[in-house]
């Protein structure tokens, strides 16, 4: 992370309270993310990053997006604009370890002018030379429809663990109609990576913002019915402000031996991570009046405008969601070739 930047905020009260918001919010992440290793393990998360691109966030509010991705080795964020200019200067506060590789827009109303990135810390995480947004076949389409927004799969290397990581923003609708194509988008998309991986003998990650309300829900079965397989840690983690939905989610299809483990429930950690608790506590609103829309302020309710709508522009709606993966097989390779070449 470069602050150096801070020195450059003219808003001597934004400067003071930038400063004092990071601190706080890096005493969170030390307190509730997994510090990162070396080699041993992937800190891997998905973060739908509400209309992120236009230049229209603070500098306050791009440190503290930027220092809630440094935490992380390899990030997905949805919902980012075709004007990438907040990307930027994100991915410039993280610093020259950092890079990113994205798609560009989809166009029409279903897509929203967005697309899709991966942001990615180079000294742990290497970028694997394939990279493209994923076309149905003829036979796989949805309703004679390609994705409203069209996933993104890239090969990464971590370690010992090669993957191809494919990111969605699935198709929310309303409606019978809406609601039975966010379905399908979602089979479609299992199905489509499940036969893929099994084809090519490849792991699979499939992450991002599924607009899956529960757990227990139809759009939750299309994904894990069809090849992919979630955590219970992973689940247990709403991701809206509420933290009552669980839109977001990371999902696996792997093809590695059985000693080769790259989640232990009783080891490893997930999570979702609610920002608010350091930075745009929805009781902390007086000081960004002077920020807001002046004609939501003469509205009156100031504090349910920003806890609605103005934070979630500045931050986003949704929180990031993460999971520590082990990308060290060392020691279990090891094993593997004792049990097949030791001696009887």
């Amino acid at each position: 992370m470069l602050y150096t930047g801070i020195k450059q905020i003219r808003d001597a009260e934004m400067r003071q309270r930038t400063i004092d918001r990071l601190i706080t919010l890096r005493s969170q992440l030390d307190a509730e993310v997994p510090h990162k290793t070396a080699s041993d393990t992937l800190l891997l998360a998905t973060w739908n990053i509400r209309a992120f691109g236009k230049d229209s966030r603070t500098k306050e509010s791009l440190y503290y997006i930027a220092e809630i991705i440094s935490r992380f080795d390899l990030v997905a964020v949805q919902e980012v604009r075709d004007q990438r200019q907040e990307l930027d200067k994100v991915v410039s506060i993280l610093g020259k370890n950092w890079s990113y590789i994205a798609t560009d827009t989809t166009e029409g109303a279903p897509g929203n002018g967005e697309c899709i990135a991966f942001l990615y810390d180079t000294t742990k995480v290497s970028f694997k030379n394939m990279a493209g947004e994923i076309v149905l076949p003829k036979d796989g389409l949805i309703d004679e429809l390609q994705f409203a927004r069209t996933p993104f799969c890239v090969s990464f290397q971590a370690g010992w663990f090669k993957f191809s990581i494919a990111t969605v923003h699935i198709y929310y609708g309303s409606g019978k109609e809406g609601l039975a194509r966010r379905e399908k988008e979602i089979a479609s998309l299992a199905k489509f990576l499940t036969k893929r991986a099994s084809k090519e003998d490849t792991n699979y990650v499939v992450l991002g913002d599924f607009n899956i309300p529960k757990v227990d829900d139809r759009y939750m079965n299309a994904l894990e019915s069809n090849g992919f397989h979630i955590p219970a840690p992973i689940k247990q983690h709403p991701t809206d402000l509420g933290e009552t939905n669980h839109y977001d989610q990371i999902a696996f299809n792997l093809h590695m031996t059985d000693t080769m483990q790259i989640f232990d429930e009783n080891v490893q950690r997930a999570g979702s991570f609610n920002f608010t608790k350091s930075v745009y506590n929805e009781n902390d609103y007086e000081p960004y009046i002077p920020l807001m829309d002046a004609k939501q302020v003469a509205k009156g309710n100031v504090q349910d405008y920003f806890r609605k709508t103005w934070r979630t522009f500045q931050m986003s709606d949704h929180l990031p969601l993460w999971v520590e993966l082990k990308v060290d097989f060392s020691g279990q390779y090891l094993v593997d070739l004792m049990a097949k070449y030791g001696k009887a």
